[in-house]
């Protein structure tokens, strides 16, 4: 399917797919990073836990066309650099128009390295969780 070598004990014609349902990201304010996600994204919050965790998503929810994101409380935030971020694209404007509205709901620009030749933006979020803003627009859901 996806061009790999065939996984030992897995019968040939034999589909297994899976869809993202949840990404959760920690931190320390999830209300602070609810309503930075929700503007960004267009979700509505759809849960909060009794641990301080607050889940958003479209609002269809759970199982909805996108997955919902989990903000879970952590006290300390993780050591070392993430190893996923969130790529966004705009759906209703341009690049530079997307990036002006995401500096002006509170993201900063992250350096990373870039060259200044690529055709996205790092961002960083209110907590300094790294995310792109990438060049192509895609169609509203």
């Amino acid at each position: 399917m996806c061009g790999l070598p065939a996984v030992p004990g897995l019968r040939a014609g034999f589909v297994m797919a899976c869809r993202i349902s949840e990404l959760v990201l920690g931190c320390r304010d999830p209300e602070l990073l609810s309503r930075f996600w929700c503007e960004v994204l267009d979700f509505v919050v759809l849960d909060h836990e009794d641990d301080g965790s607050v889940e958003i998503g479209p609002r269809e929810g759970f199982g909805g066309p996108q997955p919902t994101i989990i903000l879970s409380r952590r006290d300390e935030p993780e050591k070392g650099k993430s190893r996923l971020h969130i790529d966004v694209n705009a759906t209703d404007r341009d690049q530079d128009a997307e990036l002006e509205r995401l500096l002006k709901l509170g993201a900063r620009p992250a350096d990373i390295g870039q060259t200044g030749q690529e055709q996205w933006h790092v961002l960083a979020d209110p907590e300094g969780n790294e995310f792109c803003l990438l060049k192509a627009r895609l169609d509203p859901l």
